[in-house]
């Protein structure tokens, strides 16, 4: 569209201009009006002296801004143009119309269709054939036909929101043209390269005889292309063609009812064209994002739709073990914090008491709870978790030594389970640590690939029944379960057979364990589709469409059912328009662009056709019609303003008085009050039992209700307390009686618990504030007393190890063995081989350590710093240590023996040392190394 830089539309309007001099002799003639004064007598004899005449004729200088009034109007009548259009098309050969109806066209629409009208008029005016294509249509009709054949397909046309295909829409025009010679090609472009676009080497491969590029500038081509629920705010990822300058474009997130809930901003920097914005809003606040919008880019680019698998889950994670701080890489939640943390909002309890802890993690409704290696749960736990799972919770369980050991009827597991749990490659063991096997076609981690460095050398194995195939979502190369699960109601429970540590696999420290987990958690949608985890296709009508301005339709024409399936991520087309598929119950989104793509201008260089490029009409062609009739306008009001002025009418204006002062209102500010200086607060009742408790290790005991056992037991660990005192640089306070129902237990690092068939049974509340004191870090010593313990030695178990037994089973407790003779309590501060009381014929039972062959240095380092969380014997060390006020024994030994008795002492001793110093003392194994390398 080229032509003269400037013209006038109506240059005969110019020959008025010769009677600019008639109307200069006429403005001359004509004299101001009179000035007309009020008969003042004062004025009048004060002006006798002062002569005063009214000129007869206009000054020049209002003769020449009247002159130049008259000049505008009439130049604005004649219309001077620049830069005008002119009909530039060639004589030869129809008019070719590649036009682009791309959601990028939706801005610009209405210029887009000037600028063909104009073209097709030019054709006209020529007599020449029009072809018209558009590069969004299903079907194209490109034959040349009349110029008002050719409007009417304009005027049907429509932007879409479909990214541009060209290479279709110039295949139909070579087609329809065959061998035909074309005139004038003109490709009205949306600007934006599409993937192997070569549309304009396919078009000059049709030689023409003028082939014209017309674009926008691209301002308005902005695109959202990626979305991350993160886990302070939800980021947005945004693409944009125009990179000349910098931008802010603002962003609003709405929810499910188009309603603006939320709101930030994308700043690209200058010459950049992507860019990334944040939109900060409470976690449950962005959970209910629907879509986000591009403010001032209304187009099907410019919205991002949110489906289920948008949302940040809300995770709750329990343990089997309290966390240990000096040895984190050992702590069963380590990795799955890892690994989770970028994709879900995790939530720990604050109680360790598990039967506070659960219903107040149930009570921030999670959409997942993750348990790492608990065996047992509080009786009360388990129908509250039940329903939970029937509501649509999903429970994710790790296996470990707790969970091996615990019963085989748990209703929160899969499958049934072998007690008990399957060593590979252990020194007992015939088999060989075991590889993955290809994850099944119904598992959601299908289209993983296999890996190839994960093994796994422990696992818990499931019991075989007929549909444990279809349970599996993961197995070993031996055909073995790896992960299972069970749907109960609308939830589901999966269990991985491995631990959430690197102990029993190195799985955890994998990047498929952040994948297994990932999917395992986006299993657990709030009405999202595929929410039964099978990875089959899936085949979802469309419920809503994206139109191009970049709003949902329920209208959803000829678009077709969209296919799912995990691993693959569906792309828009003409037959899958973007927009959402499903139904109202469940639904997944399909966006415009594929994620992290970046928007690019169409390439021309290398093209071996000379082309003209252009803008759309609205930009080049400027008319000075409205500025001159403007200027007029001024000019007119500035004539009438001197005209007024000459006439007196402002002289005789008489202006109102003001006020020379007005009041000020000034506010009273009101005091703030300054409170004195916070002081220390006053003890309440109590708190100083809690400081003294604090400030110095005591030794507690179980109060079991009988009068000569609690004495005892209190005797027994006063002279526990003066022997470590006068032994040890220890020095240890009173010992402390507890009533395990209501005291608080953490001041404690040992609980000695004296076992009495004749006591009263403790509360399930008690035996769970045990369990949580245990699972904390604490130590609880059973004592039954009678030289059995529950877990061994001969002749059965007596009354008191049945109690214990009864008391056990409430418990969530790790497997138990007789203290090994390498272990830490055998050196913590003397060198014992057994760990006789009151009798010597009762083992010491202690956590099992994991058999770890492939560290031959034998150190137990493990979680917890090593220490078992419980104890058991039957010699009745607190018999031996019991001590009257004078020092002496108040009870023999069996058989007598004072050297057993001081063997006692010392076992309680070692106890005492491992309790508070852990298993660091295990590095004297490290010594003849050391000594070795020092030696050399």
């Amino acid at each position: 569209m080229s032509g003269l830089s400037f013209l006038f539309a109506n240059p005969l309007m110019l020959a008025a201009l010769v009677a600019l001099p008639a109307i200069w002799w006429l403005l001359r003639l004509t004299p101001p009006k009179p000035v007309t004064e009020v008969f003042p007598p004062l004025r009048i004899l004060a002006s006798v002296l002062k002569r005063e005449e009214t000129p007869s004729k206009s000054p020049w200088w209002l003769t020449l801004l009247r002159m130049l009034m008259a000049a505008a109007v009439i130049l604005a009548i004649a219309d001077p143009v620049f830069n005008p259009r002119t009909n530039t098309l060639s004589a030869e050969g129809p008019l070719v119309l590649l036009i682009d109806n791309s959601w990028a066209t939706a801005s610009d629409w209405e210029r887009r269709v000037e600028t063909a009208d104009a073209l097709i008029g030019d054709a006209e005016a020529r007599d020449l054939p029009v072809s018209i294509a558009f590069t969004t249509d299903r079907e194209h009709n490109a034959v040349p036909a009349s110029a008002a054949t050719a409007r009417n397909r304009l005027a049907a046309a429509a932007p879409q929101p479909l990214r541009a295909d060209r290479k279709t829409a110039v295949e139909a025009i070579t087609t329809a043209l065959d061998a035909t010679r074309i005139g004038t090609l003109a490709f009205l472009s949306d600007g934006i390269a599409t993937g192997d676009d070569t549309a304009m080497t396919d078009l000059a491969s049709l030689a023409p005889q003028n082939l014209r590029l017309i674009a926008g500038d691209g301002e308005q081509a902005l695109a959202m292309t990626d979305s991350a629920n993160e886990s302070d705010a939800m980021a947005v990822t945004a693409s944009r063609l125009n990179k000349a300058v910098a931008r802010t474009v603002p962003i609003t997130a709405y929810d499910t009812r188009g309603r603006a809930i939320a709101n930030g901003t994308i700043a690209f920097a200058a010459g950049e064209g992507t860019a990334k914005g944040t939109i900060a809003a409470p976690f449950e606040l962005r959970n209910d994002f629907a879509r986000i919008g591009m403010d001032g880019a209304a187009s099907a680019g410019g919205t991002f739709l949110l489906d289920d698998g948008f949302r940040r889950r809300r995770v709750a994670l329990l343990s089997g073990e309290a966390r240990d701080l000096s040895q984190p890489l050992l702590s069963p939640l380590y990795y799955i914090n890892r690994a989770l943390a970028p994709y879900a909002e995790l939530i720990q309890p604050e109680e360790a008491d598990l039967a506070l802890a659960i219903p107040a993690l149930l009570e921030q409704k999670p959409s997942v709870l993750i348990m790492a290696d608990i065996g047992r749960l509080p009786e009360q736990s388990y129908a509250p978790i039940s329903q939970w799972i029937e509501n649509g919770g999903t429970l994710i369980r790790f296996a470990g030594p707790r969970l091996a050991a615990a019963p085989s009827d748990d209703p929160l597991v899969p499958v049934t389970l072998r007690q008990g749990e399957r060593a590979l490659g252990g020194a007992l063991s015939w088999s060989e640590p075991q590889a993955l096997a290809d994850y099944p076609a119904l598992s959601p981690f299908a289209g993983m690939a296999r890996p190839q460095d994960i093994l796994v050398k422990r696992q818990v194995l499931a019991e075989p029944t007929a549909d444990l195939a279809e349970r599996t979502w993961a197995s070993l190369a031996d055909g073995t379960p790896l992960v299972t699960t069970r749907t109960t109601g609308a939830g589901r429970i999966v269990l991985f057979h491995v631990s959430a540590e690197a102990t029993w696999s190195n799985l955890p420290i994998s990047g498929d364990f952040v994948e297994m987990l990932r999917r395992s958690v986006q299993l657990a949608r709030g009405g999202g589709v595929a929410s039964d985890g099978n990875a089959q296709a899936q085949t979802l009508a469309p419920y809503r469409l994206l139109n191009a301005d970049g709003v949902l339709v329920s209208e959803t024409g000829k678009a077709r059912p969209l296919e799912v399936a995990t691993g693959t991520a569906p792309v828009s087309t003409a037959e899958h328009p973007p927009g959402l598929y499903g139904s109202e119950d469940g639904f997944t989104a399909l966006n415009l662009l594929p994620r992290n793509a970046e928007l690019a201008p169409i390439d021309t260089t290398g093209l071996a056709t000379a082309y003209t490029s252009e803008p759309l009409i609205g930009t080049e062609a400027v008319s000075l019609k409205p500025a001159l009739f403007t200027l007029a306008m001024i000019l007119l009001l500035i004539d009438s303003l001197v005209v007024l002025f000459m006439a007196g009418v402002f002289a005789r204006m008489r202006l109102p008085r003001t006020a020379t002062a007005s009041l000020l209102a000034l506010a009273a500010a009101a005091l703030i009050l300054n409170p004195g200086p916070v002081m220390a607060q006053d003890l309440k009742p109590g708190d100083d039992t809690i400081l003294e408790r604090l400030d110095r290790t005591h030794l507690a005991y179980v109060v079991t209700g009988e009068a000569e056992v609690d004495r005892l037991s209190e005797r027994g660990l006063s002279g526990l307390t003066d022997f470590l005192t006068y032994r040890t640089t220890l020095e240890p306070g009173l010992p402390v009686g507890l009533d395990i129902a209501s005291d608080e237990l953490a001041f404690y690092p040992l609980i000695y618990w004296p076992v009495s068939a004749n006591a009263p049974m403790p509360s399930p509340q008690a035996v769970s504030r045990i369990d949580a004191y245990m699972r904390a870090g604490g130590t609880v010593l059973f004592d039954t007393r009678d030289q059995f313990s529950s877990l061994g030695g001969s002749g059965g178990n007596s009354p008191n190890g049945d109690r214990l037994q009864a008391i056990l089973a409430n418990l969530d407790i790790p497997p138990l063995e007789p203290v090994p003779t390498d272990n830490v309590l055998t050196k913590s501060f003397y060198l014992l081989s057994n760990f006789p009381g009151r009798y010597n014929g009762s083992p010491l039972w202690i956590e099992a350590q994991p058999e770890n062959s492939e560290d031959q240095s034998g150190r137990p380092a493990r979680s917890g710093d090593g220490v078992s969380p419980i104890m058991i014997t039957g010699n009745d060390f607190a018999g031996a240590w019991a001590v009257d006020a004078s020092g002496v024994a108040l009870l023999p030994t069996v058989p007598p023996d004072e050297t057993q008795r001081e063997h006692a002492f010392r076992a309680g001793v070692n106890i005492m040392m491992y309790m508070l110093t852990g298993n660091y003392k295990a590095d004297q194994v490290h010594i003849p190394a050391l000594l070795e390398r020092l030696g050399q």
